[in-house]
């Protein structure tokens, strides 16, 4: 569907036009019309809207088109398509007639049945000299059934003629393993004895089939197609000619076509090549095996990874050979062998080795890919004369390297002979950060392979996490690769980077730069981050992480000239970055590794300096990151902290619910987060309530907090009124209970006997209702407190005769407020009665029976509710 929707937008025009349909006997007809030309950059938005409005418009009426099509108009279309199909020159009709063909069998759901001439017809374009054709053809017959009996049958005539869309088109209608195995087996066939000009171009696309068909089906290949195609790798890598290709001249007046002599390959300095080719050579033209060499290579990777997935019934004697022979492999290239494939075409080499031709086909290949990597290595020191030579060059190491640790990891006696070399590349690029993008696959390396070898990873540990996210946080491409290379080595890193953990303000820098692309990577780092040292400090800096992502701006502006808002007034928070009296507060947060304290002091005075920035894009999109983020920290710190770092956490909570960045709507996403987590914790840990009485109290006492923190008060005042219990915790005195007591009627007394300030909103029913419920479960608790808060219950509902409050504005909030404080007062009546309503015992509290609707009891309270209460 892809492909058609390309076709069909392809053949619409593209600069501002728009499709019409003009209907015809038989097929429709696109016709185009023209937009007029834009004077100013309005007209052209304007015109690009109308345009697309068009278009839309248009494609909806070809597709219906395409769709209502009768039978007898389709069988008209196809005589006339294959009458244009055999005429000599194919014109701008046939692709046009392909293209509507396309259309109609890609608008519909249901596969269609060619007739037999045509998809012959079609057939034969695959190999056409026009790729517009080969692309139509491959596309239209994809989207059709093939012929009755007719089986996925690439002979070796038609492997000669074999490109990409061919390829594609084989391996779409393959119907089984056995049908990919037959077409493996007919490409591997191709690849044997000499290649004619003619089919040398075919191997292009073969490694590529073969390469998809190993990714998706490895077991269509056999272990006889894993050996042949290994010899053929090793011809292609070590073997290619090392002569340009095309004849290059030697110069001269008499310069002719017998005067060519062959010139050998240069190096990227252009010096002249001395050993074998690499995708590194370059010249004036290549030969066909030099392009199997650099297509080898692009697969090299992928084919090592992949081909052990091959069923092989001779894996025990291929390892005893393979340790029996290893320690006599010479580490010179000069020393190879030739390949053991019947007519290929190598190049001239020194004497053979015996001991590498003694090996199975898989480990010369793994030899073969040793000694090319090493070459790369050589080769990418040498200073290129083009700057796209010296992206090749780190393009390739990139690769070169990965196949050098999977290679010591298919043979951990190759780590010994591999590390000088990584180290000494280590050495010569680590003081560069433009080769960061190299680094990381030397740093996957040391991971995998330090241990083994014995060596000091420290320096590189110490780059990763250290210059990488302080320096470069603001590279997309190396944050990317950065954070999958962390979650694919995340349990190695953890068992044997202590760096990882302690790094994680340095990491969080990706975060805080381009949080959207980010978030996902750091969903599955996170749980590894938190642990009973780092968790205060993290949960610190997850709050911060907006005043990271502005400080981050202010780092990469302060470094420019000074940048003016349109008012032409600098920012103030550039000029705050660059005092020294707050450098202190900046550069807390850009710090790179935990440990120097969980926060700083002061806080409300840098969320002053970046006021500004709290409209900022980058700011405001990592705010709303931060939520989930802190979900994912407080479902992890349960798991793995004890109760003195969970009661620190809880006094975190409450500090923090004053101290954030005034972002909109952050600080009530940050309070609903805070009150979810707070309940949790409570409900985990009962005690808690009672270590903290102290701070939850504190805070529960500040009228203030009614109206700025109604999330977090109202969930702190549930708590307190729920697990201040004797049931909870043997230490509850009735001290603390009447302690708690007076604290909240304090606050409610205030709430409901004066006005809230002008301009402040009341206070939400549900923070009032709370409060009364709250203290309802306390004098339960102690019954020398019901006449207090019967007291108040009484003088609510004769306040609340005279009809509206100052301080409840809503005549139906008023109402659910007199009604639960009766409700209260009544249960209170019966202080026994009251404890075990309002204090249930937890076999009676769970499972609540009468919420669940899976059984009979809530529809029998229902019935009673009914039938006692007429309406």
């Amino acid at each position: 569907m892809y492909d058609s929707l390309f076709l069909y937008s392809s053949f619409l025009k593209a600069e501002l036009k728009s499709c019409s349909c003009d209907s015809s006997p038989g097929v429709f007809r696109v016709r185009t019309v023209y937009l007029p030309r834009c004077r100013n950059r309005q007209e052209k938005r304007r015109n690009a809207r109308l345009s697309l409005k068009m278009y839309s418009h248009g494609s909806e009426s070809l597709i219906k088109q395409a769709r209502d099509i009768h039978e007898s108009e389709l069988q008209k279309f196809f005589s006339r398509l294959v009458k244009l199909l055999q005429g000599k020159e194919l014109g701008h009709e046939t692709v046009d007639s392909l293209q509507r063909l396309l259309l109609i069998l890609s608008a519909t759901k249901y596969t269609k049945t060619l007739p037999p001439e045509l998809q012959r017809r079609l057939a034969s374009l695959l190999s056409s000299s026009a790729e517009q054709l080969q692309v139509l053809s491959s596309a239209v017959l994809r989207e059709t059934l093939p012929l009755s009996g007719q089986e996925v049958n690439y002979n070796q005539e038609n492997v000669v003629q074999l490109n990409s869309h061919a390829a594609s088109l084989l391996l779409s209608q393959a119907q089984s393993r056995a049908d990919l195995s037959s077409l493996c087996a007919q490409l591997l066939r191709g690849l044997e004895g000499r290649q004619s000009e003619g089919s040398a171009h075919s191997l292009t696309h073969t490694l590529p089939i073969l390469n998809s068909i190993l990714t998706h089906s490895p077991e269509s290949l056999t272990e006889d197609h894993v050996t042949l195609l290994s010899k053929k790798l090793v011809d292609w890598l070590r073997y290619a000619s090392i002569t340009q290709g095309g004849g290059a001249s030697s110069g001269g007046f008499f310069t002719g076509q017998r005067s060519r002599q062959p010139v050998p390959t240069a190096e990227l300095d252009g010096t002249v090549s001395g050993d074998f080719f690499t995708v590194l050579c370059v010249g004036q033209g290549f030969t066909d095996d030099q392009w199997m060499n650099v297509y080898s290579f692009s697969m090299l990777r992928h084919w090592l990874l992949t081909n052990h997935s091959v069923s092989n019934g001779n894996t025990t004697a291929d390892t005893a050979h393979r340790l029996q022979l290893s320690l006599s492999l010479s580490h010179s290239f000069s020393n190879d062998d030739r390949s053991e494939v019947d007519g290929s075409v190598v190049s001239m080499v020194s004497a053979t080795s015996s001991s590498s031709r003694l090996l199975p086909p898989r480990e010369r290949l793994r030899e073969k890919a040793f000694q090319y990597c090493q070459r790369l290595i050589e080769q990418s020191d040498r200073k290129a004369q083009k700057r796209i030579d010296t992206d090749l060059q780190k393009a390739c190491l990139v690769e070169a390297v990965c196949i050098l640790d999977r290679v010591c990891e298919e043979d951990t006696s190759l780590v010994f002979r591999t590390f000088p070399c990584i180290k000494a590349l280590f050495g010569r690029l680590s003081s560069d950060l433009s080769f960061a993008r190299v680094l990381l696959p030397i740093a996957q390396f040391y991971l995998h392979h330090g241990e083994t070898a014995a060596v000091d990873c420290e320096s590189v540990w110490n780059l990763v996490f250290g210059r990488f996210p302080a320096e470069l946080f603001n590279d997309l491409f190396l944050a990317h690769e950065l954070l999958r290379f962390l979650r694919l080595n995340l349990e190695s890193l953890q068992a044997r980077v202590p760096q990882y953990t302690r790094s994680f303000p340095n990491l969080l820098k990706f975060l805080a730069w381009d949080s959207p692309s980010a978030v996902d990577d750091f969903v599955d780092l996170l749980p590894s981050l938190v642990t009973t040292g780092t968790a205060v400090e993290l949960l610190h800096t997850l709050l911060d992480l907006p005043c990271l992502s502005a400080t981050l701006v202010l780092q990469l502006r302060s470094a420019c000239q000074p940048i003016s808002d349109t008012g032409g007034r600098a920012l103030l928070s550039l000029d705050a970055f660059r005092s020294t009296s707050y450098r202190g507060l900046f550069l807390f947060l850009l710090r790179g590794e935990a440990g120097s304290g969980d926060t700083i002091d002061r806080l409300s005075t840098l969320h002053k300096l970046l006021a500004e920035a709290a409209d900022w894009p980058r700011v405001v999109q990592c705010s709303q990151t931060v939520p989930v983020l802190l979900h994912i920290f407080f479902n992890t710190v349960v798991t793995v902290a004890n109760d003195k770092l969970l009661a620190h956490l809880i006094l975190v909570m409450l500090e923090r619910s004053s101290l954030l960045l005034n972002v909109p709507k952050y600080i009530k996403e940050i309070h609903r987060v805070f009150s979810c987590h707070l309940l949790r914790l409570c409900k985990l840990h009962p005690s808690l309530v009672v270590d903290q009485s102290h701070e939850l109290l504190e805070f529960a006492g500040a009228t203030a907090n009614v109206y700025s923190k109604e999330d977090i008060y109202t969930h702190v005042v549930w708590v307190l009124g729920e697990y201040l219990s004797v049931s909870c915790d043997s230490r509850c005195s009735v001290r603390l209970i009447t302690s708690c007591f007076e604290t909240l009627e304090a606050v409610l007394f205030e709430i409901t006997s004066s006005a809230p300030t002008p301009g402040a909103v009341c206070p939400a029913p549900r923070v009032i209702t709370t409060l009364m419920s709250a203290l309802a479960k306390l004098a339960s608790r102690s019954h020398d407190l019901i006449p207090r808060v019967s007291l108040f219950f009484s003088k609510l509902r004769t306040v609340t005769r005279g009809g509206s409050v100052p301080w409840c504005n809503n005549e139906e909030d008023l109402v659910a407020i007199v009604t639960r404080g009766e409700e209260l007062w009544s249960l209170l009546k019966a202080p026994g009665v009251a404890q075990s309503v309002l204090t249930p015992p937890t076999h009676i509290a769970s499972p609540q029976w009468h919420q669940d609707t899976n059984v009979a009891m809530p529809l029998r309270l229902r019935a009673l509710t009914s039938l006692t209460h007429p309406q």
